[in-house]
């Protein structure tokens, strides 16, 4: 490892880290209902209130932040942004094991949305530090940690919650966190020279950039495709449950069907992310915006947990360019000076439709029935593919520089 370039050094670090951070995050989901219960909450809608709560709190206190963190990445460099999301999280995570009731619990969840910012730090360093050639590549690699992350965290912690109890999860995920703080303080090297266009400048970000109506397409964009992929997520359980004959270990079956999408996107994104550099990150997002929308809609008109299975791995498939691209174009269109603040923001953006998602989803569900879920989600998805197809000029003028 010490033989590689430092860019690629950096990269498989950054990558431990997110996938680290990720399931620091995600490892909660199948227990945080348990563990609320346990802190004296004891009616199912008050266990159910405080469960969407505390789990969307982190990402309603990211939306804020992540931009702070963005701008301070381009001033002092992204190895300290690195450290303090890590050692954060380490601590906040490592606390939640003490709490002794849910108010306590929901303070330590906002604290850890507000020193969160791994991803996109870690994400600025590798497309800083990435030959242009190969920027595709290297960040659609950095995307399978955190997909990885998010696909094994819940399972995780459902297996040490049987083994361990609740409250020693949040202990081993803190040290966990921990030692990620300690490779990367120890592994990642940045030779950061502040710029002097930061210092000397006094031009609100938005003026630096040559296309403003291009990061505002790829914004909107990263919010819908995070909307698409939670939206069913308060559904999926009811619906495999409709589409079982004999309904028996629901949970683990969902859990199947959640993982399928992550899986294809784990196979599939390091080979999209080098054709992404061959032709043009551009081309590859919309051409993925088109066939998420197309796999989606099929999703409501399967008999079987098998057919919605298949379904949702081919939509990883198509979706597994989108966020890779995104990145990429980010790294292209923005000077380098502020590309930490820009990668901020598309976190914000991410946050947004990470807690708009699941609400939507829900609230359309209860309204139509789940197929609607489906197809508004695919709806929104073509609507977003024909305001990047409007902006085609813009895009190609901008990632040619």
């Amino acid at each position: 490892m010490f033989d590689l370039p430092l860019w690629k050094r950096n990269l498989i670090i950054c990558w431990i880290g997110s996938f680290s951070t990720l399931i620091g995050i995600y490892l909660v989901v199948p227990f945080l209902p348990l563990y609320i219960s346990q802190l004296g909450v004891q009616s199912l809608p008050e266990i159910e209130k405080w469960s969407g709560y505390t789990l969307g709190a982190p990402a309603l206190v990211g939306m804020f932040t992540m931009p702070l963190w963005g701008k301070l990445s381009d001033r002092y460099g992204c190895k300290p942004m690195l450290l303090r999301a890590s050692l954060g999280m380490a601590v906040t995570m490592f606390a939640m094991g003490f709490v002794r009731d849910v108010y306590q619990l929901l303070f330590l969840r906002l604290l850890m949305g507000g020193v969160m910012g791994f991803v996109p730090a870690a994400i600025t360093m590798v497309a800083s530090q990435t030959p242009k050639e190969k920027t595709g590549w290297a960040l659609a690699t950095l995307s399978t940690g955190s997909v990885s992350g998010a696909l094994v965290g819940p399972l995780i912690g459902g297996v040490l919650s049987d083994l361990l109890g609740l409250r020693p999860v949040f202990f081993c995920t803190g040290v966990c966190l921990f030692l990620a703080f300690l490779v990367t303080l120890w592994g990642i090297h940045e030779e950061f020279v502040p710029k002097k266009e930061v210092s000397q400048s006094n031009r609100p970000l938005w003026k630096t950039i040559a296309r403003p109506q291009v990061l505002i397409a790829i914004f909107l964009t990263t919010s819908m495709l995070q909307l698409a992929t939670m939206s069913i997520q308060p559904i999926l359980t009811i619906y495999v449950e409709q589409l079982m004959q004999r309904p028996s270990h629901i949970s683990m079956v969902a859990g199947a069907v959640f993982a399928a999408t992550g899986v294809a996107n784990i196979l599939i994104a390091p080979s999209l992310g080098r054709l992404s550099d061959r032709i043009g990150s551009h081309k590859v997002l919309r051409a993925c915006l088109i066939l998420s929308a197309l796999t989606i809609i099929p999703q409501a008109f399967v008999h079987t947990v098998w057919q919605l299975t298949f379904l949702r791995f081919l939509f990883g498939l198509t979706a597994a360019g989108l966020m890779p691209s995104i990145n990429t174009m980010i790294r292209k269109n923005v000077p380098s000076h502020s590309a930490g603040a820009v990668y901020g923001y598309n976190s914000t953006f991410s946050n947004l439709g990470s807690l708009s998602g699941p609400i939507l989803g829900g609230h359309i569900a209860a309204a139509f029935g789940i197929p609607a879920v489906f197809f508004s989600t695919s709806l929104l998805l073509l609507l977003n593919a024909f305001w990047v197809f409007s902006t085609k000029t813009s895009y190609e003028l901008s990632a040619s520089k």
